[in-house]
């Protein structure tokens, strides 16, 4: 049975700066506000760094699995504040801080789907963590914990 598609890339692009070649979430199949997000990345060979990573035998490079599961995480939260709709709230910007006890169990290859899970773990001011986890069917590819920081943008003035 297919998953239903919660959000999908349109929705993706509004909360997420990141763009093509450097967005690794395709669509979001599972959404609990200020809980968890499931997301899925469908591995394509014919993305760029599968030509030097590695030629014989492409694995996807677990930075950007890492990477995938940041973003996702920043979707977590980015979902929940909008569907939180505060108008008064101070525009952010989400930027990756640390990863702690990420371990890389497994490998991911091309035409694999790479299904994201984050689950929001704690809360400090602007820092957030989430538990990540990164699987290919039952098999975890990476899992750990994840810190964002949410950084206040500055409205610039174009004179």
């Amino acid at each position: 049975m297919p998953k239903k598609t919660v959000f999908g890339l349109t929705d993706i692009l509004q909360i997420l700066p990141h763009r093509p070649p450097f967005l690794f979430v395709d669509r979001v199949i599972k959404f609990i506000p200020d809980k968890m997000i499931v997301a899925e990345r469908k591995i394509d060979a014919q993305e760029p760094w599968f030509k030097g990573h590695f030629p014989q035998k492409a694995i996807m490079p677990g930075a950007l699995v890492l990477d995938a599961l940041a973003q996702t995480s920043g979707l977590l939260l980015g979902f929940s504040k909008k569907t939180v709709s505060d108008t008064n709230a101070t525009p952010s910007q989400l930027f990756y801080l640390a990863s702690s006890n990420i371990k890389f169990l497994n490998t991911a290859y091309p035409g694999e789907t790479l299904e994201l899970i984050a689950e929001a773990n704690d809360k400090f001011g602007a820092l957030y963590s989430y538990l990540v986890e990164a699987l290919v069917g039952r098999k975890i590819i990476a899992k750990g914990m994840l810190t964002l920081a949410a950084i206040e943008v500055k409205q610039q003035n174009n004179i």
